[in-house]
């Protein structure tokens, strides 16, 4: 029997997105390397429910306001009952091979590995869907660059992204787990990462490790986690002495909604009911350039920890 040192634990956290959640499933139960558990954080306003896998799942429910991404992230891993975690956000469906990689890969190196991530459009990934199809579609991200196979060691802690991401129930514990300080939405999985480089951990980029990001609903630049990135930018700023979220803090500016003074980040006001709609991504956009850039394009290529 597999000890649990040699165990997968997968994790997710959800909230309110339960057709997503199911398509992460059906992903995890055509994996050639099933996961001996499926760890579910739920902060929807309904409880989700799954049909039973052929791996453990357990579902727990966390009342929470908003999104505490950072708390329910340590939730999940607190959970957990291996040694080796991958994390996968709710809107990630792993390819075959993505889990049994990324396994492998925490079994032969203490480090944070990212999984390559391919955006689907919002037509993809219905419910019959097949592998090769969304291989096809999914887009890579600009400018995380990932191995055909293999491993790259990134040096940029600025690239560590929480869509998908493997590393050792021991190290997460060593580094504290994510910083709950970072309340709400934004910029505590670019602290983790920058924690984790800051710390002697490896980032690599895992080729053939890949996960396809299901279409959602989003803003860019995404005005309805104004307040939440604002007060966190402050606090990543306050410890780093590098701005997180570069990109959305510009487009923010650009609105005369906050501006950089020095050191300081300045909220003038709240975005007007017409900015919101404005900032909206619609599916017809889907195509452009922004809307395939959006997830993540936050992060810029040239911050690194001081």
């Amino acid at each position: 029997m597999e000890t649990l040192l040699m165990g997968v634990s997968v994790l997710t956290i959800v909230r309110n997105r339960s057709l997503h959640l199911a398509q992460l499933v059906a992903g995890l139960q055509r994996s050639d390397r099933q996961p001996n558990e499926l760890i579910v954080v739920d902060m929807s306003d309904e409880p989700v429910t799954l049909p039973p896998a052929q791996f453990r799942v357990h579902i727990d429910q966390f009342e929470a306001n908003g999104l505490p991404l950072a708390a329910a992230r340590n939730r999940a891993a607190s959970l957990a009952s291996h040694d080796r975690l991958v994390f996968l956000d709710v809107d990630c469906i792993p390819m075959r091979q993505c889990i049994g990689i990324l396994a492998d890969t925490l079994s032969e190196y203490d480090a944070l590995l990212c999984a390559d991530i391919r955006y689907l459009g919002p037509d993809d990934a219905r419910d019959c869907w097949n592998e090769t199809d969304l291989l096809k579609r999914g887009r890579a991200h600009p400018v995380r660059l990932f191995p055909d196979k293999g491993l790259r060691e990134e040096a940029n802690a600025g690239l560590f992204w929480s869509l998908a991401f493997a590393l050792r129930r021991s190290t997460f514990q060593a580094l504290g787990g994510f910083d709950e300080g970072f309340i709400g939405y934004g910029a505590e999985d670019t602290h983790f990462g920058f924690r984790a480089v800051a710390a002697g951990l490896k980032l690599l980029f895992v080729g053939e490790a890949i996960a396809c990001h299901q279409y959602h609903d989003s803003h860019d630049p995404p005005l309805q986690h104004l307040d939440d990135i604002v007060r966190n930018a402050r606090r990543f700023h306050a410890r780093w002495k590098h701005w997180p979220m570069e990109g959305w803090l510009e487009a923010f500016e650009r609105l005369g909604i906050v501006q950089r003074q020095g050191d300081k980040l300045v909220q003038l006001r709240a975005p007007t009911r017409a900015e919101m709609m404005g900032s909206k991504v619609e599916p017809a956009d889907w195509t452009s350039e922004q809307s395939r850039n959006y997830h993540h394009a936050e992060q810029r290529a040239d911050i690194s920890p001081k």
